[in-house]
């Protein structure tokens, strides 16, 4: 194992560790690295610059506490928040939600997402199918087909990044690569070890000495592997050692070669994690923004903690602030720096929240109807899609399924959903999406 190693650094914890970034099993044992950046000949790899940035919310938060308020309902449904007018006629969100007001002709709540399930998950908005009926190894994630289809712009920028750390909870957690395997899961920069992903103590010419030996351990499995499998390593090889070598990643990464007046239009955020996610850090959506703008194809970020069956509305007096200006932010820079056509952007959580607020101050799972925010890559912004009834409890008018949105996402990038496939365990083609089609209203 190539180990790199950086400087020893005290965390807020207490706890001094050494960080350092592993660099595959340079060995006998395998490659993680190159498995992680590999991209199959046959994969349709492409020039477009296109990206998605997926901004999941966990727990799911309140949609008649943002987008969609309900002040003809009675004390217990319709809460404390009162609506304000957008820069869009006839478009109300909550008062909380000033920034996102202000540009609502960028923007589209959807307001009838229809079809979730009662579980605590990223499946669906990270999937976008159902759990139920999967294939051998699983079905994969959003970014890891994107991976596949598409490959990378750039061999030293990964195609799919998660910025989102591993929560308490394991079922927060159930997005994977499913049969696409680890070759196609999300590269995981950790906030701690950026420093590291340079090669410190390590300079070219002893990189390129390893790469050597790597390259002579491989023929050795290759002579001996009667099966074929090892065919094609070198070019994974040439990619984990490209991302070694570029900067461009690195640099990406390193927010203190933002422009700091950008850095503050973010802000901060919260760093102590709220119950079982993670830190509402605002340079999230900043480091989404350079990410996408290096070259990643997909990346993902998970923003605050919104199971909020107690205190709903202090709750979401604290988080709907931060969500409004870290959004705002990413969709007014995204549009300043000319990439609204290429990036799109969707932020939603597992579900909704009840209408009745509970004996705790408190709105509980709802599946019935969510909603979702989506933003850029070339739709037709400034509009709403659906409605609910008069209780904010069911769609009542256009129900939006979470494939439909996926199949939109897919189109954004230039990827058919009627005709591309990726193939499961079997060597079985399964399309992308269950019967969904892009959603008319936003091509």
């Amino acid at each position: 194992m190539l180990t790199i190693q950086g400087t020893r650094k005290r965390f807020c914890d207490g706890v001094s560790r050494r960080n350092f970034l592993k660099i595959g099993a340079l060995g006998l044992g395998g490659l993680a690295l190159p498995e992680l950046l590999r991209a199959e000949a046959g994969a349709g790899i492409r020039r477009s610059q296109k990206s998605i940035i997926m901004i999941y919310l966990p727990g799911g938060p309140p949609h008649q506490d943002m987008f969609d308020l309900k002040m003809n309902a009675p004390a217990e449904i319709r809460g404390e928040f009162r609506p304000i007018s957008t820069n869009v006629p006839g478009i109300q969100i909550c008062e909380h939600l000033p920034r996102l007001a202000r540009m609502m002709d960028k923007l589209i709540p959807i307001r009838s997402i229809s079809d979730a399930v009662d579980d605590h998950s990223d499946f669906l908005p990270l999937i976008g199918r159902s759990k139920r009926n999967q294939p051998p190894g699983g079905w994969p994630a959003f970014g890891s087909v994107v991976s596949k289809l598409l490959g990378p712009t750039d061999p030293g920028v990964p195609p799919f990044i998660g910025l989102e750390p591993r929560m308490q909870h394991r079922e927060y957690n159930d997005a994977t690569p499913g049969f696409l395997g680890l070759s196609h899961r999300a590269f995981s920069p950790d906030g701690s070890g950026k420093a590291d992903m340079v090669l410190n103590g390590v300079n070219l010419d002893r990189l390129e000495d390893r790469k050597s030996l790597l390259t002579g351990f491989d023929q050795f499995r290759r002579d001996v592997d009667a099966s074929g499998m090892m065919a094609g390593m070198d070019a994974f090889n040439q990619q984990a050692f490209g991302m070694l070598t570029s900067s461009k990643l690195l640099a990406a990464l390193d927010l203190d070669r933002e422009d700091p007046k950008v850095r503050e239009r973010y802000g901060k955020g919260l760093s102590k994690p709220q119950g079982d996610a993670a830190p509402m850090i605002m340079e999230q959506f900043l480091t989404a923004r350079r990410l996408v703008e290096a070259g990643a194809r997909c990346v993902t970020v998970a923003f605050g903690f919104w199971d909020y069956h107690g205190n709903n509305h202090q709750n979401a007096r604290r988080d709907l602030p931060l969500l409004d200006q870290g959004v705002s932010a990413l969709v007014e820079d995204l549009h300043q720096r000319g990439l609204d056509q290429e990036v799109s952007v969707v932020v939603w959580g597992e579900f909704g929240r009840s209408p009745t607020i509970n004996k705790d101050a408190g709105r509980d799972h709802w599946p019935r109807v969510s909603c979702a925010l989506l933003a850029g890559g070339g739709m037709k912004t400034g509009q709403v899609i659906g409605a609910t009834d008069r209780l904010g409890g069911e769609p009542a008018e256009r129900p939006v399924a979470f494939g439909e949105v996926f199949a939109t996402l897919y189109h954004n990038l230039g990827i058919d959903v009627n005709t591309a496939t990726v193939n499961d365990l079997s060597g079985r083609p399964r399309y992308l999406v269950d019967d969904w089609q892009p959603m008319k209203e936003l091509i």
